[in-house]
């Protein structure tokens, strides 16, 4: 099957407008407790999350990592944003979080060629909408 420009532009636009805010709260919620606050992963400090982002470690364009659950953590908007990320902190923070090792098989993994197909995205979405639901019921959040 022969991708062109037009169903290429469609695929990523439903990657962004469906999949993406979806595990987005569902990572920021995930790292948040029962009054819906977190700590930043890089720098610690206590953040809403609803103000937060769903940070990554490898960033979002290398599409075999990017719905990974371990790359993606919650992080205050200067450290996602203005501080690019904060890479090397986040590399130690996730190594000490999920064990050593973790950042360099993600480095391998974000390296490989990842397409979804479109009934891919829709579990996803799913999945996650799902996830979202039960931590908000969880946590008490509305």
């Amino acid at each position: 099957m022969k991708f062109t420009r037009k169903k290429i532009a469609r695929k990523k636009a439903y990657d962004e407008l469906y999949l993406w805010p979806i595990f987005s709260k569902f990572i920021r919620l995930r790292d948040s407790d029962k009054q819906g606050v977190g700590r930043c992963f890089t720098c610690g400090k206590p953040i809403l999350w609803t103000q937060g982002d769903a940070g990554h470690g490898i960033p979002r364009q290398h599409k075999a990592t990017k719905y990974d659950e371990k790359n993606s953590n919650l992080q205050c908007k200067p450290c996602n944003g203005f501080q690019g990320g904060m890479r090397e902190v986040y590399k130690v923070a996730m190594d000490k979080k999920y064990g050593e090792g973790t950042w360099d098989g993600l480095i391998l993994r974000s390296r490989n060629i990842s397409k979804m197909a479109k009934f891919e995205y829709d579990l996803l979405i799913t999945h996650y909408s799902d996830e979202v639901a039960k931590l908000k019921l969880e946590k008490g959040i509305q």
